[in-house]
């Protein structure tokens, strides 16, 4: 079947047969990849309806980084793709400037296809890469002792109010540390270099914090 794309700003759903042989018989395997927009202009959101990160998430920012992934590093092999980001069920993935979604598009949803239907590792065997480096691990800050009260606060509203909610918009939100009231904060996939990322911050998680953490009192990109 010919896969079908959809105008920009609109879910298309990309489906692909695959002919597998057992003995005595031949079948069809199905797989859809729908396709989002987000709000970033220069990333599109691929769901796969399955699982692709057990746990945590992973972004790519150069093929260097994507050498652990074959994945990852077949769609940078395209040449026009400047982030990849693997979610629990999604990937994202930013087209480089001057790319252009129409030609791109059905290059990565033949990668994707062949990847999941193949069930090939998400990652190089033998590599611990699949497992998410913690945000505590990457602090540009250190959280004081004191505040410790504080920071899990921060961190509980960030798991159930703000990170399901960049997931949608194909991307992640990473904790990087509290201190003077400022909390650090790195927008990771779709979000890392959208247009409205310093609105969603400054205006969106912000305000969230302060409400609800009298103690917070800025947050900034880290």
């Amino acid at each position: 079947m010919k896969p079908k794309f959809s105008s920009p700003g609109e879910i298309a759903a990309t489906m692909l047969g695959y002919l597998a042989q057992k003995p005595g018989r031949a079948y069809i395997l199905t797989m859809f990849i729908e396709t989002e927009t987000t709000p970033n202009p220069a990333s599109l959101k691929f769901l796969p309806g399955q699982q692709v990160m057990p746990n945590g998430t992973r972004e790519f920012s150069s093929p260097e980084a994507a050498e652990i992934s074959p994945l990852a590093q077949a769609i940078f092999d395209t040449g026009e793709v400047v982030n990849v980001f693997f979610g629990g069920d999604f990937i994202s993935v930013t087209a480089a400037p001057g790319a252009e979604w129409s030609a791109l598009k059905p290059q990565v949803v033949s990668i994707l296809l062949d990847h999941f239907v193949s069930q090939a590792p998400l990652f190089a065997g033998g590599s611990a890469a699949g497992i998410a480096v913690p945000a505590e691990d990457e602090l540009v800050v250190e959280d004081s002792p004191e505040n410790a009260d504080i920071v899990a606060q921060i961190n509980e509203l960030l798991e159930t109010r703000v990170r399901p909610a960049v997931a949608g918009d194909g991307g992640d939100i990473a904790y990087r540390g509290f201190k003077d009231g400022i909390v650090y904060l790195t927008l990771q996939g779709a979000c890392s270099g959208c247009p409205s990322s310093t609105a969603t911050l400054k205006h969106g998680i912000e305000g969230l914090l302060k409400h609800y953490v009298p103690e917070v009192v800025e947050v900034r990109a880290a």
